[in-house]
């Protein structure tokens, strides 16, 4: 079970994620209501030592992100990794999606069930998520790298950049 400080910094990351993907610049009410929110947790979990400065915590968040941000960029760049590395390919959409269409080879785990199929997701080997615009994907990468997974990549051109590449679909 996760504890409360697990989930707030996977909410975190999700808000990183968020922010990194649509301008933190064009959502400034969104981040100091977050940013606010947060604060006042830290102060309500404050024990003896010294609360988590938020601004530091961020800042080391953001640094850490390598060069590419976790990302496949381009149509071709998924079918090289596919043919080289044959990574697993998890499709985070519903079902219901996923039924209607998929790539190949793709295995479907909804982002909403994500931790409760981590035994489904190998932490040795390449792992590409992907979801119909690439949202959902953005945050099961977050999510997954939050948990210790090293070995995960998203896919934001995701299933509509597929199919707009005319590639097969199953």
């Amino acid at each position: 079970m996760m504890t409360k400080k697990l989930i707030q910094t996977i909410l975190l990351g999700f808000a990183m994620c968020f922010y990194l993907l649509v301008g933190i610049e064009q959502n400034l009410a969104l981040a100091a209501t977050l940013i606010q929110a947060e604060s006042i947790s830290q102060a309500k979990m404050q024990t003896q030592s010294e609360p988590r400065n938020l601004e530091s915590g961020v800042d080391s968040f953001l640094t850490s992100i390598p060069a590419g941000y976790y990302t496949i960029a381009t149509v071709e760049e998924l079918k090289s990794l596919l043919n080289k590395s044959q990574p697993m390919l998890v499709d985070v959409r519903e079902t219901s999606e996923y039924q209607s269409g998929h790539i190949p080879n793709a295995i479907n785990i909804p982002l909403r069930t994500l931790s409760h199929n981590l035994n489904q997701i190998p932490r040795d080997h390449p792992v590409v998520l992907y979801c119909s615009s690439g949202y959902r994907s953005a945050m099961g990468v977050m999510t997954l790298h939050l948990l210790g997974y090293e070995n995960v990549q998203g896919f934001p051109p995701s299933f509509a950049g597929w199919k707009n590449a005319k590639e097969a679909i199953v």
